[in-house]
């Protein structure tokens, strides 16, 4: 017996790192998932890398109607929702005075705006038990250089989890959110920092951190399968932070 045994999980960014670890780990639980992604090839290898019980759509979550799109899908074919782990998101690092429009607008809409409405769009899908898992940070508590407006869309979506923790009890639906600290994964190649810059900062971050390591994306789907599963019953409105300690002290 898994601890998913037949739900319909829907995962954003799940083409890669804690998206793509948490799909291996749901499916493993029983679940079937949908992952999304805005990367064709991305979406077929992971599909490829899971084996099974998974189904991938192409998804531009910050545009609407790719999330639309989304909703259409999961409705045709399952035609319910038991878990959505509005996971997708991104950063463009920048000193705040060299912060551009566009890159303003892709951190807000790709972390914030997109799991406002996935979630919106795929929740006439989900019913009394379900569970909404939203992505944020431990920098949306913070204070950092470099991620002004990152961490500002993750503080902004860890008070949604709290609005909609109100809004979504009288049906049944619980609402968290999963505090990732420093995760060993590929996001920060992709915000185009260097091997070397990677490196410098993990020197600089390592020492902060209780227990002086990054965390892995496997810690990251097990905590949230926790609050996907039953396991987690009276567990609401809550941020779980997974982060060796680091903003806790």
């Amino acid at each position: 017996m898994g601890k998913l045994d037949g739900k319909i999980a829907v995962i954003t960014g799940g083409s890669a790192g804690m998206g793509l670890a948490t799909a291996k780990l749901f499916v493993q639980e029983g679940a079937t998932v949908v992952i999304t992604g805005r990367d064709e090839a991305a979406l077929d290898a992971a599909r490829l890398r899971i084996g099974h019980g998974v189904d991938a759509v192409r998804c531009d979550n910050a545009k609407l109607s790719d999330v639309e799109a989304l909703r259409v899908h999961v409705d045709a074919k399952y035609g319910r929702v038991d878990i959505i782990f509005a996971n997708a998101g991104g950063g463009r690092p920048a000193l705040f005075e060299h912060t551009s429009e566009e890159d303003f607008d892709f951190m807000i809409s790709t972390n914030f705006k997109g799991a406002f409405f996935t979630v919106q769009k795929l929740l006439p899908l989900m019913a009394t038990g379900s569970s909404v898992i939203f992505t944020t940070s431990t920098l949306g508590t913070q204070g950092r250089p470099y991620v002004a407006v990152y961490s500002a869309a993750k503080a902004a979506l860890r008070s949604l989890a709290r609005s909609l923790t109100v809004e979504l009890s009288d049906r049944g639906i619980r609402v968290n959110a999963l505090a990732p600290g420093y995760i060993d994964t590929d996001q920060a190649r992709k915000a185009g920092m260097s091997e070397e810059m990677i490196e410098q900062t993990k020197a600089q971050i390592h020492p902060q951190i209780p227990m002086r390591r990054s965390g892995t994306v496997d810690e990251i789907a097990r905590a949230a399968l926790f609050l996907a599963s039953s396991d987690s019953s009276y567990v609401t409105g809550t941020e779980l932070s997974i982060d060796g300690g680091w903003a806790q002290v």
